[in-house]
């Protein structure tokens, strides 16, 4: 059974969310010989980035779609 097209976009997005999510929180580990504004600039892209995922996130499990992590 596939999902409506609309479903699987935002599945798409979703994922790209995740993985932009999870690239921001690695950048934090380089940021952190930059010294202390990198850092934050870095901790506050990563705190964006994973807001999005899970707006994302929560809009499909609004229309009834599970994603296994």
């Amino acid at each position: 059974m596939n999902p409506p097209v609309a479903h699987t976009e935002l599945i798409a997005t979703f994922k790209r969310a995740q993985a932009d999510a999870a690239h921001k929180f690695g950048l934090i580990k380089a940021a952190a010989q930059k010294g202390p504004k990198a850092i934050q600039a870095a901790t506050e892209a990563a705190a964006k980035a994973a807001k999005r995922r899970d707006s994302y996130a929560k809009k499909l499990a609004a229309l009834g779609v599970s994603l296994e992590d």
